[in-house]
């Protein structure tokens, strides 16, 4: 009789464990719940992490995140109330405010991202086009830093003054989502623009004028270089030409110093024998004058003549 008992009170043991483990659950400080019954919500939501415990089988536990949430919006083409038409690039962060609330509009975090998707874009779609370009890029009046190369020149329309800017219609874009989103059981904590950006057509427009500017500061860079390769030029030529006069200045100095004497050892020694140095300096011409096919015709009275008879 025993031995039958044992099995069957092991099989009521085993029932009793999984009822107990059906009947328990547990929440994570991440999480929060709403229990249904045959889809149905019941009671409030449990908030509060722990060891909980609810109906076996009949009752569901459905977990929602309690943390911060993200939305990524997809980039829209939207104009302007100045007829500029711009790639706009959202994101936004949200919570789950009121879970029982949540389960019965929304049921789950996919819902609940289609449904920002509505009211986020909608809501920027409204802003944006209520609002200048301007309004959109600009944050503050602050001065613009202005290079070097465009100073003086007409300031560009982005140096216009803002009266709100782009931090002001974000925050516009999150009251009036916030407001859209009260039944829902969410909370938007935060949006913001995360790119702006021309169209392809304009973006391509900007780029080119972006360019022209560029090589027309190259050419005014080249222009001024080679103004200044020319000053260069001629500086360079001018001191040459100081340096070459004043070196012939010098060197005809010398020359002149040299000749003079020169000149006055030759008037020194031409005075103290001046036959002699007659002499040498005929002998010298002579020497320069004539060679060995020259045939040399002396008359009676010539000095040669005369030196070559007192040699014999």
């Amino acid at each position: 009789m025993r031995k039958k008992l044992i099995p069957i009170i092991g099989v009521l043991i085993l029932l009793g464990l999984f009822v107990v483990v059906n009947a328990l659950y547990i929440v994570d400080e991440t999480q929060q719940v709403v229990i249904t019954q045959f889809g149905e919500p019941r009671g409030t939501a449990v908030t509060t992490p722990g060891l909980k415990i609810k109906i076996p089988f009949i009752q569901k536990v459905n977990y929602f995140d309690n943390r911060f949430l993200e939305w990524d919006g997809d980039p829209n083409e939207i104009p302007t109330r100045d007829k500029r038409f711009i790639h706009v690039d959202t994101y936004a962060r949200w919570r789950i405010s009121d879970p029982l609330k949540y389960f019965q509009r929304l049921r789950s975090e996919l819902g609940a991202q289609s449904r920002l998707d509505d009211i986020l874009d909608g809501e920027t779609r409204n802003v944006i086009a209520n609002h200048d370009l301007i309004e959109v890029v600009r944050t503050s009046n602050r001065a613009f830093a202005v290079s070097e190369e465009i100073a003086g020149e007409a300031a560009p329309e982005s140096a216009e003054t803002i009266e709100q800017g782009r931090a002001v219609l974000a925050a516009e874009v999150l009251r009036a989502a916030q407001t859209r989103t009260e039944d829902l059981g969410i909370e938007i904590l935060d949006f913001q623009f995360k790119r702006l950006n021309y169209i392809a057509e304009v973006r391509e427009a900007v780029y080119t004028r972006m360019i022209s500017e560029r090589k027309r500061v190259a050419e005014q860079f080249r222009s001024e270089g080679a103004g200044d390769a020319a000053e260069i030029s001629g500086e360079r030529e001018r001191e040459l030409k100081e340096i070459t006069s004043e070196a012939y200045r010098l060197a005809q100095e010398i020359k002149g110093r040299a000749d003079a004497e020169a000149a006055d050892i030759y008037a020194e020694a031409y005075n103290r024998n001046p036959e002699f140095y007659r002499f040498i300096k005929t002998m010298q011409v002579l020497r320069e004058t004539l060679d060995s096919n020259t045939v040399l015709v002396l008359s009676t009275n010539s000095d040669f003549l005369r030196y070559l008879g007192r040699a014999r």
